[in-house]
């Protein structure tokens, strides 16, 4: 007797609401910063955003391309950085 192969239905392939959610979750995550200020006009910014965001993406189930995810973020960075939001300390 012939064994047939038969279609597995794979668990990896996600709906398209679900792959867009990802992507705003990082570029939301990606932009924050925080920014401590010191007297006078010494600034130091803090990647915090970016931090987490790495650190979901490696520990994430559910991953969609992993270099995707980096980009985003990195992206989300630099906007977060220039953009007025985000953290502000003064010390």
């Amino acid at each position: 007797m012939v064994k047939r192969k038969t279609a597995k239905k794979s668990n990896s392939t996600q709906a398209d609401g679900i792959f867009a959610l990802k992507l705003v979750l990082y570029l939301i995550l990606g932009s924050l910063w925080i920014k401590v200020t010191k007297t006078g006009h010494l600034q130091v910014p803090i990647p915090v955003g970016l931090i987490v965001g790495i650190f979901f993406s490696a520990h994430e189930h559910f991953r969609i391309d992993r270099k995707i995810e980096y980009a985003m973020l990195l992206i989300a960075m630099m906007v977060g950085y220039w953009a007025p939001f985000g953290l502000y300390i003064s010390h």
